[in-house]
């Protein structure tokens, strides 16, 4: 029985119809990104200060500069230069009261400022921006700045709980559907988050959006993946988690434009609903239909592909039929992820990866830190050394393979981590240079683990091995934060000392894994399990029958 790939060597591997659902499924890629790090510009934290009734008219009235009415009527930093005085604490004083004068009007009420009382913020905050945010709109400040961490916690657990739930459904319903399905709730909940009355519907709404769109995005991965033929697989792979990169730049000069985070959230959702419309332009996986023992229509869809690629599909490779063992269309489960010996391994391996790929992504940005004050060129800057990343892997990964250039990325960056302990402040240039290779690094890391999770399982559970390990770099992306900020006050460098450990480990564990590199996607348990020896077992085949060929003629 003639596979997908075989077919596929035929009509085109990468041709009209793979180009055209390539960039169709780029978009959506791109469009991701506000999900996953919107937060940066929907959520920003401005410079505050409490609000007290009757300092902009006392202001008005002694023609204070903005300098002066903070000097006269906000309270100082507090021990050891802490902003939180200043900015979630007031003076208990009736600025109504005609006695105040325009010089030092504190003065006739205390001989020293540090004197007066200080009280919480009761009537809100004044917000130094031009723009919105839910932090400035839900005044998520002071004694309610966890609000803010939850709302980034709801996406994770979105991330989490819909990447596991949603993988299940695609493998036992189809990726089409499932896509689809993803994109619709997705569009719908990112509407109502933009015109959301308070927070609790705001944080609802963003949880849904976790809910389906890692999914989603992961999802138009795996059609992509499966799509194309065996030589064009890990090209698109790669590029097509580079339109997440042109994503991260889009992001930053929109947000630019729109400095209110509602009208930003809706622009950004808008696509989504023009997304809808892939209904009409993608087929079903003819992969997935064959593990599923529906050919017919598995061969409908390989018969349209060759027409739009122009091509005329041989008559030997019209009829598909299933493996003979194969009675009745494989249901995925979790239990296959873990029941032979070497899947389980490449799960445990595979899910440790991603742990560390979103631990070290996310960790090394927290550390060091952006320099400059602007959050727009910050951000932009930030993306673009993701770029080369892309560039290594592919000018690599065909030369070398997979699995070394994968191992590699993550001890660099375990490396740069751990370097970046020793260096002293006095080289900031240094740090800056070893800091660039490790976010490089671990930016190849993450990539390589996406290509590699979908080249490791056989058809009928890969869409739900890629989910489902994919789903630790949400339980990385949790509990990162505590990682920095926690061990930080023991340690300023303690952080990195974890992710070098975290990092290196990583890279030693891939190691184990079998080279996928040049090799067709198994379509069966067998031939995952087999993955580390088909050379060998190729070419006992072909002995063997040259063998027999050769008998009758001596």
């Amino acid at each position: 029985m003639p596979t997908v790939d075989d077919i596929l060597e035929h009509i085109g591997e990468f041709n009209f119809f793979q180009k055209q659902t390539f960039f169709l499924l780029a978009l959506l890629s791109a469009a991701f990104t506000p999900i996953y790090v919107g937060i940066v510009f929907l959520a920003f934290t401005p410079d505050h200060r409490c609000q007290s009734p009757g300092v902009a008219e006392l202001s008005r009235r002694c023609g204070w500069s903005l300098a002066e009415e903070l000097n006269y009527t906000v309270p100082g930093p507090g021990a050891a230069g802490e902003a939180s005085p200043r900015q979630c604490r007031r003076y208990e004083v009736d600025w109504n009261q005609s006695a105040l004068g325009c010089v030092d009007p504190l003065a006739g009420l205390a001989a020293n400022q540090s004197h007066l009382p200080l009280g919480p913020c009761r009537h809100g905050w004044v917000y130094d921006s031009p723009g919105s945010s839910i932090v400035t709109e839900f005044n998520l400040v002071c004694a309610n700045s966890w609000m803010l961490d939850l709302f980034q916690s709801a996406v994770n657990v979105g991330f989490f709980i819909g990447s596991v739930g949603i993988g299940y459904i695609a493998d036992r319903f189809g990726r089409k559907l499932c896509l689809l399905v993803t994109i619709l709730i997705n569009a719908a909940s990112g509407i109502l988050m933009a015109v959301s009355p308070n927070y609790t519907w705001v944080l609802i709404f963003r949880l849904v959006q976790g809910l389906v769109s890692k999914a989603g995005w992961l999802i138009g991965y795996i059609l992509i993946t499966e799509f194309v033929g065996l030589s064009y697989r890990r090209t698109v792979g790669i590029v097509y988690q580079v339109a997440f990169t042109v994503g991260l730049l889009a992001l930053a000069g929109v947000a630019y434009v729109l400095p209110h985070w509602r009208w930003l959230q809706l622009t950004v959702t808008l696509p989504n609903v023009c997304f809808l419309l892939y209904y009409w332009c993608i087929p079903e996986s003819p992969r997935w239909l064959i593990s599923q023992n529906k050919n017919a229509k598995a061969m409908r869809i390989i018969k349209y592909i060759a027409k739009k690629n122009g091509k005329s599909l041989p008559a030997s490779l019209q009829s598909l039929r299933p493996d003979e063992e194969v009675d009745e269309k494989l249901n995925p489960s979790f239990l296959d992820l873990v029941r032979t010996p070497q899947i389980r391994k490449h799960t445990l391996i595979l899910m440790y990866n991603w742990f560390t790929s979103s631990v070290l992504y996310q960790g090394l940005i927290m550390h060091m830190g952006l320099a400059g004050s602007n959050i727009y060129l910050d951000f932009f800057y930030s993306a673009l050394v993701e770029f080369p990343a892309a560039l290594i892997i592919i000018l690599t990964i065909d030369r070398i393979g997979r699995r070394y250039p994968w191992a590699a990325s993550n001890m660099v960056a375990g490396a740069a981590c751990l370097a970046s302990v020793f260096i002293p402040d006095d080289l900031q240039w240094l740090r800056v240079i070893i800091a660039c290779l490790g976010r490089m690094g671990i930016t190849m890391a993450y990539e390589m683990v996406c290509l590699v999770n979908a080249e490791l399982y056989p058809t009928f559970i890969r869409n739900l091995g890629v989910l489902v390990c994919s789903s630790m770099c949400d339980i990385g992306g949790i509990i990162t934060p505590f990682l920095v900020y926690r061990l930080t006050d023991v340690w300023h460098e303690l952080p990195l000392v974890v992710f070098a450990v975290i990092g290196l480990v990583a890279g030693a564990l891939v190691l184990l894994l079998p080279e996928t590199k040049g090799k067709a996607l198994p379509e069966t348990i067998e031939e995952a399990e087999n993955m580390r020896r088909p050379r060998k077992n190729k070419e006992k085949m072909i002995y063997l029958q040259v063998k027999k060929v050769d008998i009758p003629f001596n």
